[in-house]
């Protein structure tokens, strides 16, 4: 287990530094249209996530770490958007659908109220 959470730390490090790259060459490039990294970074990540779960599956002679440090490492790092995707695809596959609409407008509500309200909170203390 200990192999696969190192493996889990070095690739969420290397995508983290990866996302941040990128939104550091669009800011500059674009500084108007900053938001565009972070978008990159989404579309990318959600391709990268479909592309490597399914040869994973294919492949599962593949080692846990190499799969795991990818998948949850890199991608995580890279950006979780890449692992909601997902999620919300296997839910409608599944036939989840009502489940798979909830989940994914909860999130994005949830999460934009949740940001609203960090700032909120961060300048009443200020």
């Amino acid at each position: 287990m200990i192999r696969v959470a190192l493996a889990v730390a070095a690739g969420g490090a290397a995508g983290s530094v990866m996302r941040f790259l990128l939104a550091s060459w669009v800011a500059a490039n674009w500084p108007r249209h900053f938001y565009l990294g972070t978008f990159a970074a989404n579309i990318i990540g959600c391709l990268l996530i479909g592309l490597l779960s399914g040869l994973f599956l294919a492949r599962s002679d593949l080692p846990l770490e190499l799969r795991t440090g990818l998948i949850t490492g890199v991608l995580g790092g890279f950006t979780t958007f890449s692992s909601f995707s997902l999620e919300i695809i296997k839910l409608m596959e599944g036939g989840r659908a009502v489940e798979a609409f909830c989940y994914l407008a909860f999130s994005i509500l949830g999460g934009l109220l949740a940001a609203w309200a960090g700032l909120t909170l961060a300048r009443l203390a200020s």
